[in-house]
């Protein structure tokens, strides 16, 4: 039996995925979906028709968006796969200007924070006059990242529309890139999967939309 911890507003709700329908593939790991940057519809007209069957083919508890989607349709879409858990990002001003800045979730005992990192205006500005400047550097986001969230195994963020999946000791730093505009050196969109096992395995997996 898996279960999921969920804390929103110092309120917490536990869910029996088998009670949902969903399976997972490998015993009592938890799969889940991840993507971010979707950006429907001001960059995009509709979300790419590969992402819901890539999530459905992994079979995933949950989907994790990491901000920026812009219309409410794509929580709709995402929900007809499996549970969504979304926060807001600098572009969710209007229709989910309700959603949180950050979410932070247990899954099978693994802590995980969801957040779209661009921070207060004051940060976000000072960072896009950087990128403007000298372009996109790691070193410039990892340590804020760690070090706002070191409880965290997980920390699953969104923003960059760069895909990453790297270790730093023992946190994962995982952001799925973007579906529908890749930068940097990829090419194509991406989105991604983690699978959290019941003895404290992590491991994600960044599958691009090629």
């Amino acid at each position: 039996m898996i279960f999921m911890l969920m804390s929103i507003n110092n309120s917490t709700r536990k869910v029996d995925f088998s009670t949902e329908g969903q399976v997972s593939r490998a015993g009592d790991t938890v799969t889940l979906g991840v993507l971010a940057d979707t950006h429907v519809p001001d960059r995009a007209r509709r979300m790419d028709q590969r992402i819901l069957p890539i999530f459905k083919d992994a079979r995933v508890h949950a989907i994790l968006h990491a901000g920026d989607l812009i219309s409410p349709e794509i929580l709709a879409a995402l929900q007809q796969v499996a549970p969504v858990h979304a926060v807001r990002g600098n572009r969710d001003y209007w229709m989910l200007r309700h959603l949180p800045d950050k979410l932070q979730l247990n899954f099978n005992g693994t802590d995980l924070v969801l957040t779209h990192g661009h921070g207060p205006l004051r940060k976000y500005l000072k960072d896009r006059l950087y990128y403007i400047l000298k372009g996109y550097e790691l070193d410039r986001w990892e340590p804020h990242l760690l070090s706002a969230y070191p409880q965290a195994r997980v920390i699953v963020f969104g923003h960059l529309h760069r895909p990453l999946n790297h270790w730093v000791g023992d946190q994962l730093i995982f952001n799925p890139g973007s579906p529908h505009f890749p930068e940097g050196l990829e090419k194509a969109g991406t989105v991604g999967l983690l699978r959290l096992g019941g003895n404290g395995e992590v491991s994600g997996e960044i599958i691009p939309l090629a």
